[in-house]
Parts: C-alpha cells; sequence; structure tokens
C-alpha cells in the first residue's frame, strides 16, 4: 500500500472501504467529501449548510497532516444544480481564496438524493 491512510471516523469510509485522505510524501489526497453532518447524523436541507461542512470536514483531514485550506492544489466540486451551484461561490471563495488552486466544477447527480455538493482536493504540506 503506497502512502498513510488518515481516517475520520465516518461511518462512510468503513461502509465503502476507502480512507477520508492518503498522504504520500507532501502529496494529500482527500477524498470526496459530503455535506454530512457527523453531530446531527444526517445532510442538512441546504447545500450552503452542506458546503461549510465540506469545507469543515476537509480542513480537519488536512490539519491533521500538518496542511491547511491555504495548501490547496485542487479542489473538484460536484454540485447537484446550478442554482445551487450560484449559491455556494461566496462560500467555495471563502475557503480557497488563500491558495488559489486549480478547480474544476461539475453539475451531477450525486448519489444520495439528500445530498447537494461533494467536494475533493488535493493539497501539499509546505516544508515536508
Amino acid at each position: 500500500m503506497i502512502g498513510e491512510r488518515y481516517f475520520s471516523g465516518s461511518i462512510f469510509e468503513e461502509k465503502a472501504g476507502y480512507a477520508r485522505a492518503v498522504i504520500d510524501g507532501d502529496m494529500i489526497y482527500v477524498s470526496g467529501t459530503t455535506g454530512f453532518d457527523p453531530a446531527t447524523q444526517s445532510f442538512p436541507d441546504d447545500v450552503e449548510s452542506q458546503c461549510e461542512n465540506c469545507f469543515k470536514t476537509i480542513a480537519a483531514a488536512l490539519s491533521a497532516q500538518g496542511a491547511s485550506l491555504a495548501d490547496l492544489l485542487r479542489v473538484r466540486i460536484f454540485v447537484a444544480s446550478r442554482d445551487e451551484f450560484e449559491r455556494i461561490i461566496p462560500i467555495i471563495k471563502k475557503h480557497c481564496d488563500a491558495a488559489r488552486p486549480a478547480n474544476t466544477t461539475v453539475l451531477a447527480e450525486l448519489v444520495e438524493p439528500r445530498m447537494r455538493v461533494e467536494i475533493e482536493v488535493t493539497a501539499r504540506r509546505r516544508g515536508a
């Protein structure tokens, strides 16, 4: 197995057999992360709250590896509708502006009807 694995404790990681992040040297590859709220064990109804939850989970995974959102190289955003994308643009900017990563955004039918957004990132630890 190449690299280290980081697990956030999400029920989905165990259920589907994946890690929240894979660390290979100074590179950190964070799996697609949804807006699931582990505190309530549910998805918030609105895309804005889900988007904030995505970035919160991603930031925690990066922090556990000595990195932050300022270390992002690439972000991939999957969102359920154009209207919802328009609503999360300011949230994406808030969390990505420091790094200005490469960005790909795709309109997508997500695997769970309550999911409105899923975000995947790649980052590099500084000075690793």
